[in-house]
C-alpha cells in the first residue's frame, strides 16, 4: 500500500509498505478521509521521531476484523482515535482519562496518511472505534477526534451556558471551540487572530466580535465589550506565549483560563501573579479526549449542532500530502486540509 512518510514539513514522501496484518481483537480500516492536525506540523515534536507516518483524524471502511471482534464487521463506516485510556487505572477511575499512562502509548499502524491502518485491540475494546451514522460523511467523521478534544476541554472547565468566552487564536481548534461553545449556549463570544481569513471564519462560526491581534489592543477591546468586567472563560488555542498574559488580563474575577494550545517544552511565560491571585482565577489545562467526549463530538456533528464541512479548505490526494503539511504550517487561507488516501 502507499503511505505518506513524514521527514519534516517540507519533506513528505510517497512510499510503499505492506498492508498491515491484523491479529485477534483488531480491525483493518481502509482510509477514505484523513485530516491534517496542527500537531502534525509541530516540527519540534515530530522530527525527533521521523521518519514516520502521521495522521490521527481518520474515517473509512472496516475491511477486515480479527478473531473475537464483536460489534464490527467488514463494510462498517467508522472513525477511530489513535489514543485510548485503559479505563481501569486510578486516573481513569477518577474520570481523568487523558492522564492515563496508556493514552499516549497507543496508536494505530502505521498512521492515517496511508491507504490502510491496523487498529489495535485495545483501541477497539475501549470505544476508540465509532460507527458513523448514515447522515455523517467520511470527511465529517474525520473531525470526531479534534472535536472530541474541544468537548473535553469545555467539560474540564465546567462550561456553563450564557457565559462570555474569549478564544485566543482562530485556527481550526479555535473555530471548533467557537462552534461548540455556541452549541452549548454561550453568551458573547470574542475571537482573536492575526489572519483576516481566520477572523472572517470566526464570525461565521459564531463569534460576535473578531479582533485582529496586531491592529487592536485585545485586552482593552475585551474590557470594552464586557463593561470593564472581562470574560468568564478564556481559551488560548494557539501556541504563542503572549496569549497567556492576554488571557490573565482579559479574564474576569472568578473566571477560568483553559490552556488548550500546545507550547514547546522549555517555553517560559511571565505574568503578574498578584491580579491572578486577587481575581481568584482558575487556571486549567486539557489534553486529548476520553471515549465519552468522542461519542458526544460525533453526536454534535450528526445533529448538525456543530457543522464542520465548511471548515475544509483543501482536499488532496495522498501523493500531495506534503503540500497539505505546508498549507497547514503556513496558515494563510487554509483551515482544514483533508488527505484522501484512496486518490
Amino acid at each position: 500500500m502507499r503511505v505518506a512518510m513524514y521527514y519534516n514539513n517540507h519533506d513528505v514522501r510517497l512510499e510503499e509498505q505492506p498492508i498491515p496484518e491484523i491479529g485477534p481483537g483488531e480491525v483493518l480500516i481502509k482510509i477514505i478521509a484523513s485530516g491534517i492536525c496542527g500537531s502534525d506540523v509541530m516540527e519540534w515534536y515530530r522530527i525527533k521521531k521521523a521518519p514516520l507516518v502521521l495522521g490521527h483524524e481518520i474515517a473509512g471502511d472496516i475491511v477486515a476484523v480479527g478473531e473475537g471482534v464483536t460489534g464490527f464487521q467488514p463494510g462498517d463506516r467508522v472513525t477511530a482515535t489513535h489514543h485510548v485510556p485503559c479505563g481501569r487505572c486510578e486516573y481513569c477511575q477518577r474520570g481523568q482519562h487523558s492522564l492515563c499512562t496508556l493514552i499516549s502509548n497507543t496508536t494505530y499502524d502505521p498512521g492515517g496518511f496511508a491507504e490502510y491502518v491496523r487498529v489495535p485491540a485495545i483501541n477497539v475494546e475501549t470505544r476508540g472505534v465509532l460507527k458513523l451514522p448514515d447522515s455523517v460523511s467520511y470527511e465529517e467523521g474525520s473531525f470526531t477526534e479534534p472535536l472530541g478534544c474541544v468537548v473535553r476541554g469545555l467539560r474540564v472547565m465546567g462550561f456553563e451556558p450564557a457565559r462570555s468566552v474569549l478564544v485566543l487564536g482562530s485556527g481550526l481548534s479555535g473555530q471548533l471551540v467557537i462552534r461548540t461553545a455556541r452549541a452549548y449556549g454561550a453568551g458573547k463570544i470574542i475571537a482573536t487572530d492575526i489572519n483576516d481569513f481566520r477572523l472572517e471564519m470566526a464570525r461565521k462560526s459564531g463569534a460576535e466580535v473578531a479582533l485582529h491581534a496586531t491592529r487592536e489592543d485585545v485586552v482593552q477591546r475585551v474590557l470594552e465589550e464586557t463593561n470593564g468586567e472581562g470574560v468568564d472563560y478564556v481559551i488560548p488555542t494557539a501556541a504563542a506565549p503572549v496569549l497567556f498574559d492576554q488571557a490573565m488580563q482579559a479574564v474576569r474575577k472568578g473566571g477560568t483560563v483553559l490552556l488548550y494550545g500546545i507550547m514547546a517544552p522549555g517555553t517560559k511565560v511571565e505574568f503578574d501573579v498578584f491580579p491572578f491571585w486577587k481575581k481568584q482565577v482558575k487556571l486549567l489545562s486539557t489534553y486529548a479526549a476520553a471515549p465519552r467526549d468522542l461519542a458526544e463530538a460525533l453526536e454534535l456533528i450528526r445533529a448538525g449542532r456543530v457543522p464542520v464541512e465548511d471548515l475544509i479548505t483543501h482536499r488532496l490526494p495522498l501523493a500531495e500530502t506534503q503540500k497539505g503539511f505546508e498549507l497547514t504550517a503556513a496558515g494563510g487561507d487554509s483551515m482544514k486540509v483533508i488527505v484522501e488516501p484512496q486518490r
